[in-house]
């Protein structure tokens, strides 16, 4: 078996999130933690995949919840924005960062720096992982107040709501060089019953930008925003 590397007490990551961990849940919070690279002797997978799986549903309804409950006025593309870049893996590894998360997850010797740019996706779906285990162990209340302290500066923070960003772009390119902006499917993936569009959206003049999202449309406003953002028409936009 591969060596442990960078492993601390579970109870002290335990204390840390303000939970606690009973005997009969301590193997699956050691699975929450533990990346493929570690190899058990018998060949079995023993990996947080299966519950990262379970942690991302859990953590997207828990935020859009309480999206759904702060912003009452919002229609379901300004929420769905808002909802992408709070779970998204950015969000999720700065959440990781701020527990010290990269010090507890057990790894076999090809991880080198759990605290590289590298390493963000894995210290995003360990945090979703970790949700899944406090979801199976105490219930969807534990996993909200553990979602809800770590997220609630976040959502607090959230911008100010906004106008679909397709037609906000669209007026400021028509501004700018009276065009109007075209977009482009650049890739889907995922299964058939739950897809991820990756969409281009083109400006005359602009450098292209990309989104990403569940739907066409939900990619298309994410690229949207990101020009939005970049060329200064929403400043505080990120």
């Amino acid at each position: 078996m591969a060596r442990l590397k960078a492993e601390k007490p579970l109870d002290e990551l335990a204390e840390r999130i303000g939970i606690a961990i009973a005997e009969r849940d301590r193997a699956r919070f050691e699975r929450a933690l533990t990346h493929a690279s570690l190899k058990p002797a018998n060949g079995a997978s023993t990996s947080y995949e299966r519950l990262e799986f379970l942690g991302d549903r859990v953590l997207g309804l828990v935020v859009a919840e309480k999206l759904f409950e702060m912003f009452p006025k919002a229609d379901e593309g300004e929420l769905s924005l808002r909802l992408n870049s709070l779970v998204s893996a950015e969000t999720c590894s700065e959440v990781a960062d701020e527990i010290g998360l990269h010090a507890y997850i057990r790894h076999g010797g090809d991880l080198k720096k759990l605290r590289g740019e590298h390493t963000r996706n894995i210290r995003a779906d360990v945090v979703e992982s970790l949700i899944a285990a406090i979801y199976l162990a105490e219930g969807l209340e534990a996993a909200r107040r553990f979602v809800l302290r770590f997220w609630s500066d976040r959502l607090t923070a959230a911008v100010k709501a906004r106008r679909d960003p397709k037609t906000a772009l669209q007026e400021w390119a028509h501004s700018q060089s009276k065009t109007t902006p075209h977009y482009e499917v650049l890739d889907r993936s995922g299964p058939d019953h739950d897809p991820v569009f990756t969409v281009q959206a083109v400006v005359a003049d602009v450098e292209p930008a990309e989104g990403r999202g569940r739907s066409k449309r939900l990619a298309e406003q994410e690229a949207a925003m990101v020009i939005l953002a970049r060329e200064g028409v929403w400043k505080d936009e990120s």
